[in-house]
């Protein structure tokens, strides 16, 4: 990816959000031809001059500080991610290197076997790129028979977009598709070289509007914790919460698992779910 292009593009998009009211600047209505904040009124804002912003915004991140860059972060009003992504995109290589891109993320077997082991719980492991690198028997029960799919399939992403089971089996599908496009995008601020990352953006921008659509609103985020609502053919409609856990000696792997609220209808869907057998899922046609 064009990390020059990256850091131009998000700049202008978290401007272009802000009003000149939201940071106690007067609106001149209909004499502002731009959406959001101007470029000067953001370099008054960050402390900076408007010559330095503009090249930053146009994708010279060269030698720009850590200071300069949380005062920006802070004049855009950034999250705590969307600091974190700036500071990918502009910051020298050196202080953002990681592991490699193209390393093969391997599942450590304890690992496996502790997801095995939580035979009541749909669990699974995300990689980089939103590969699904493991899972249990609930989780291929609840989301799709990942053993059946190819392994360049097993990708939330594609999943998501590709597949028009997931638009039934997620029922708030936009928000869903919004949170898989921000994760992604934060990767891919992470690792701008990454060839497999930049294909699968490619691919999906060609293949769904609604992906590339979302991709250039350029919202990144952190998968946490939160609520799903899903309708599985067999069992109806459930309400689950997820929570996200990063592994501590691999940052790039996270263990997602979903549960229902004790004594809930979604509690007794999903024991049902988790006590059916893999082969009556995949005939069900789970996705």
């Amino acid at each position: 990816m064009d990390q020059r292009a990256e850091l131009s593009e998000f700049l202008r998009s978290r401007r272009a959000r802000l009003k000149p009211e939201d940071v106690g600047l007067p609106d001149f209505g209909r004499h502002r031809r731009v959406p959001g904040l101007r470029r000067e009124e953001l370099a008054q804002l960050a402390g900076v001059s408007v010559a330095y912003y503009t090249r930053l915004e146009q994708g010279n991140g060269r030698n720009v500080s850590t200071e300069v860059l949380d005062s920006i972060a802070r004049a855009l009003r950034l999250s705590e991610t969307e600091h974190s992504h700036l500071t990918h995109l502009a910051g020298p290589k050196a202080k953002k290197k990681r592991n490699s891109p193209t390393r093969q993320q391997k599942v450590r077997p304890g690992l496996q076997h502790l997801i095995d082991s939580l035979d009541t719980v749909p669990a699974y492991l995300l990689g980089r790129r939103l590969d699904v690198l493991a899972w249990n028997r609930t989780a291929r029960a609840l989301l799709g028979d990942f053993a059946a799919m190819a392994p360049e399939e097993r990708n939330m992403a594609r999943m998501v977009f590709l597949d028009p089971g997931a638009r039934d089996l997620y029922l708030d599908w936009q928000f869903k598709a919004v949170e898989v496009v921000s994760v992604l995008r934060l990767c891919a601020g992470c690792y701008p070289d990454d060839p497999q990352l930049s294909a699968l953006v490619g691919e999906l921008s060609v293949k769904s509007e609604e992906f590339r659509s979302l991709w250039a609103a350029h919202t990144v985020q952190e998968k946490g914790h939160g609520t799903k609502r899903l309708h599985h053919p067999l069992v109806g409609e459930m309400t689950l919460a997820y929570e996200t856990l990063r592994l501590p000696d691999d940052h790039d792997l996270s263990l997602v698992t979903y549960h229902a609220e004790p004594g809930s209808r979604s509690e007794e869907s999903l024991r049902l779910l988790a006590g059916w057998g893999v082969d009556e899922m995949a005939d069900a046609g789970a996705v």
